[in-house]
This record gives structure tokens, C-alpha cells and sequence, in this order.
């Protein structure tokens, strides 16, 4: 368990790592799509060397399970990680996350809507509590305006992850973890490319420089690092963290990543959100706490615990 718990955190902070060295790349001339067309090539390309041997000739999995990798491709990986970027084009790397955090809000509200059956006390509490968290993260009356397009597309990734979670409810015995990332980054990468040759996606590169706390670095490092620390190592350190503790357990621990985001954006960005937005990210965080803990207390035979109760053991990336 406290191994477990080590890897868990050390996946957390690797995937905060994310949107700072995505936005040191936006600072210079990339743009989004060119940033996550990049990263899922190069992480798709590099976790295929141990996702080979882990089918172990058993190619049937991947026909099997092809419309899983492709939404989890589409959705989970490509979509996810183009509108949050995006976000973080056009907000600070914290307030981009929280809102994408907003996931298990949206998920209650959907089931409620659908089913017409008011989820239990604390759920709600929680789903009132992160309410009202995005109200004081937006911070309306602050004195820096902030982005509204910026916000909807942090709003646009939390539905993806929603619909995500939705996806993948069911665990997947049949697919190693390891093959489901290898091939839902490839699926992403190639779907990126697509929609750049054919003028759908605006994709520019440039070779200057990054800022990354007090360093000058070539862009290739920021490119790095958003490769291989936090995308590559994370999931690679996110798979074993979920083995070792229950993708519950761990999904608590994940929680984690954002506050390590803050840091990391404060460190290499120099952005740290105002105390009004710190405030609402923690009842945010909080609200989430509320309803996954929720889900932990709830008898197996009740619709929402029955839907998230075995979440894949990949996540997509943010």
C-alpha cells in the first residue's frame, strides 16, 4: 500500500506536469493541436515497444476490443487533450484543470437527469459544494476579466471525460492497460493528423525557445517533457499505481494532480491562481472528494457506484 500510494503521487505530479510545458510551447507559436498532435505521436510511438510483448501474439485483442481503443482514442485521449489545451491557450494552467475536473459533477447531473431519481445526500452535497467552487474560480467579479471561450473549452474537456468514464465503466479484462494507452494514443495521433492535412485543424510548430521558470530551454525539452514525463511516465506510473491500490483508491490519490498543476505553474510559468480561485478550486476538489467517497459507501446494487465502480485502469490524460 504505501509503495502503491508513492507511485500514485508521483503519477500525479508527472501529469501536472502537462500544462505547463504545453503552455511554454504555446507561448512560442504552437498551437494546440500541433502541441497534442505531438505529444500523442511521440508517447504512442515509445509506449508500442512494451505494449508488443504484452499481447504476446494475441492479436485477436486487438479486433476484440478495436471500438473501445477507438473511443477511448477519440475521446478519452484526442478530444480531451485538444479542449484542454486550449484551455490552457487562454487560461491559467490551474483554472483550465479544475474546470476538467468538473467530470464527476457532470456525470451526477447526467444520471440524475436521466434516471429522475435524486442521488443520495452526500452526492448532492458534494455536487453543490463543486458548484459552487467553479462560480468562485471564475471569480466574475474579480478584477481580471477571465476568458470565457477559455472556460468553455476547460467545460467542453470535462464532458469528454465524462463521457469518457461512461465509455470504459466496465473493466476490461481481455486488453492489458498498457496496449489500451499504446492504442488510444495511436488512434488519437493519427485522427490529429488527419484533421490537420485536410484543414481542419490549424497546426503550427516553431523552433524558439522556451521559458521554463528561470531557464531558457530548446523547444525540443519543453517537447520532452510533455512526452515522456508527463504522458509516457504517468500513465506507465498510473497503471501500476492502480494495480497496487484499486482504481478507487487511486482515483482519490489522483485528485492530487491538481494541486501539483498549481505548483508546477508556479514554478516553471510563474501563474498562480488569485486566493478567490484557490478557494474555489479547493471546494471544487472537495465537492469531488464528497461524491467519490459517496461512491465508496454505496451498496454495489445502486446505478451510480454500479457504473464507476471499475473504471478502467487507464485514464485519459489531461
Amino acid at each position: 500500500m504505501a509503495s502503491g500510494l508513492g507511485v500514485a503521487l508521483f503519477s500525479s505530479a508527472v501529469f501536472g506536469l502537462s500544462g505547463s510545458f504545453a503552455k511554454a510551447l504555446l507561448e512560442t507559436g504552437w498551437t494546440p493541436g500541433a502541441a497534442v498532435t505531438a505529444r500523442l505521436t511521440g508517447a504512442a510511438l515509445i509506449l508500442a515497444v512494451p505494449a508488443v510483448p504484452a499481447l504476446r501474439g494475441r492479436w485477436h485483442q486487438l479486433k476484440d476490443n478495436w471500438l473501445t481503443i477507438l473511443l477511448f482514442g477519440l475521446i478519452g485521449v484526442a478530444a480531451c487533450q485538444l479542449f484542454y489545451f486550449n484551455a490552457v491557450a487562454r487560461l491559467s494552467v490551474g483554472v483550465a484543470l479544475l474546470l476538467e475536473y468538473l467530470a464527476p459533477v457532470i456525470i451526477v447531473l447526467w444520471l440524475w437527469a436521466a434516471s429522475r431519481k435524486r442521488p443520495r445526500p452526500l452526492t448532492v452535497a458534494g455536487t453543490l459544494l463543486s458548484l459552487g467552487g467553479l462560480v468562485l474560480v471564475l471569480d466574475l467579479a474579480g478584477a481580471v476579466k477571465i476568458d470565457f471561450i477559455g472556460v468553455l473549452w476547460g467545460i467542453a474537456a470535462a464532458v469528454c471525460l465524462a463521457i469518457y468514464f461512461f465509455i470504459t465503466a466496465r473493466e476490461n479484462d481481455t486488453l492489458p492497460p498498457i496496449v489500451l494507452a499504446s492504442g488510444g494514443l495511436m488512434v488519437g495521433a493519427i485522427v490529429m493528423w488527419l484533421a490537420a492535412a485536410t484543414g481542419l485543424l490549424p497546426m503550427a510548430f516553431s523552433a524558439a525557445d522556451t521559458r521554463l521558470g528561470p531557464w531558457t530551454a530548446p523547444w525540443w525539452v519543453a517537447l520532452g517533457g510533455l512526452v515522456v514525463l508527463a504522458t509516457v511516465l504517468a500513465y506507465v506510473s498510473g497503471i501500476v499505481a492502480a494495480r497496487a491500490l484499486g482504481s478507487k483508491v487511486a482515483s482519490f490519490v489522483s485528485l492530487t494532480e491538481v494541486l501539483f498543476a498549481v505548483i508546477w505553474a508556479w514554478l516553471l510559468l510563474g501563474e498562480l491562481p488569485g486566493p478567490i480561485q484557490l478557494l474555489g478550486g479547493i471546494l471544487i476538489v472537495g465537492g469531488v472528494v464528497l461524491v467519490r467517497t459517496d461512491e465508496l459507501r454505496a451498496a454495489p446494487v445502486q446505478p451510480l457506484p454500479a457504473a464507476l465502480d471499475h473504471a478502467n485502469d487507464v485514464e485519459p490524460v489531461p
